[in-house]
């Protein structure tokens, strides 16, 4: 499903990921854990094309995306669905106007529109907010809209990048169940955060970066660096 091999990044004399290697199978649920400047958020930007690595490859479904043309760049965008920690909502629109601006962007039909929007946002829990706007919710629910603006696409990766970092603890633990869910449905979900407290209770697969290396990968791993 990914793959990364032999990839370093650096912006002038500074060299933010060094030499790393690493799989991720597909349906894995895999968090990315490390100090603020390890590299994790590079790490995110090289997966989905935002960067470009110094160099080395990743391999997205067996395709080198570092070899991939600008024109394909949507399809591979469309793969990959991308939570971020500020939610990046549109305050003007509703819910479901959120959700479907993703298709409405790629050129989907009215008919595909009317489908898996109301579709995904059962999946988050707010198919009864639908016609709501972002700041009449909380933020927890803002987080769910985001989630399901990823997932229109039905992408077979999901990447979260500090999803929680907002929320509180109740909405936190909200958005962590959601994406057990999503992962349980057969999506491979790639999570990076700081939080010990759900890095400890998931017991799924954690990879440590430090100083741009990786310094651990655990199948069952605890928050230990």
């Amino acid at each position: 499903m990914i793959k990364v091999k032999n990839l370093s990044k650096s912006y002038g004399d500074i060299s933010i990921l060094k030499n790393i290697s690493l799989e991720i199978a597909p349906t894995e649920f895999v968090s990315l854990v490390g100090p603020s400047g390890a590299g994790k958020s590079t790490l995110i930007k090289l997966l989905i094309r935002e960067e470009f690595p110094t160099s080395g490859n990743i391999f997205i479904e067996n395709e080198d995306i570092t070899l991939m043309p600008l024109s394909f760049l949507p399809n591979l965008r469309r793969k990959i669905g991308m939570i971020f920690q500020d939610f990046k909502l549109l305050p003007d629109r509703t819910v479901f106007e959120n959700v479907s601006f993703a298709l409405e962007v790629a050129g989907a039909e009215d008919s595909q529109i009317f489908t898996d929007v109301p579709k995904v946002l059962k999946i988050v829990g707010l198919y009864n907010k639908r016609d709501s706007f972002p700041l009449e919710l909380s933020g927890g629910e803002q987080q769910r809209i985001a989630t399901a603006r990823a997932l229109v696409h039905r992408p077979s990766i999901l990447i979260a990048d500090e999803p929680t970092g907002n929320l509180d603890p109740f909405n936190t633990w909200e958005i962590i169940r959601l994406l057990i869910r999503i992962n349980e449905l057969g999506t491979t979900v790639v999570l990076a955060t700081h939080d010990k407290e759900i890095i400890n209770a998931l017991k799924r697969r954690v990879i440590f970066i430090k100083d741009g290396k990786v310094i651990r990968d655990d199948q069952e791993g605890r928050y230990m660096l």
